[in-house]
């Protein structure tokens, strides 16, 4: 896929979740279903952590000078929430209460970082000859960690929109 689509589709799934949280109250956001589930404010913030972890990870990937020739990984798949995935303890949410305006602030911050990051490629193209190890498609190419980073989101967009109908 390409770059600049990727991009794009980036910017409108953020929109997407930023509007999802609009009308939510304090207690909406902080209220789980059970003890093994996550409130809203917590898939946010694990959404938070997942997107500076990226940087990290795509950026580990640019280190290498050596084009690779690796498959493409079924990152589509990540929509398939009859499917289970477990989160690496480092993108796990705190305990913590959050208000939404916290929320969206790290979620903004969150997505100006990564942006900035984006805009100090001078050749985005690398990343579709670049690798790096993601936690559920093993050696991934770059482009196709950009793209997993929002078809993420949109999986957690559908669960919270889940958790909002319990709401009703």
């Amino acid at each position: 896929m390409e770059f600049q689509h990727i991009h794009q589709k980036l910017k409108e799934t953020r929109e997407k979740l930023l509007t999802t949280l609009n009308d939510l109250s304090r207690d909406q956001l902080n209220q789980r279903k059970d003890i093994n589930s996550w409130s809203i404010a917590q898939i946010c913030q694990h959404l938070i952590k997942t997107e500076e972890l990226y940087v990290l990870a795509i950026k580990r990937g640019l280190r290498s000078n050596e084009d690779s020739i690796i498959e493409s990984k079924p990152v589509e798949s990540l929509l398939d929430r009859s499917r289970k995935l477990e989160a690496p303890d480092i993108v796990k949410p705190t305990e913590e209460i959050l208000e939404r305006d916290e929320i969206v602030e790290q979620l903004r911050n969150s997505r100006v970082k990564f942006n900035e990051f984006l805009n100090t490629l001078e050749d985005p193209s690398v990343l579709s000859r670049r690798y790096f190890k993601h936690p559920a498609f093993q050696e991934m190419l770059l482009i196709e960690w950009l793209e997993s980073l929002y078809l993420h989101e949109q999986r957690h967009i559908e669960q919270i929109n889940e958790i909002k109908d319990d709401f009703k």
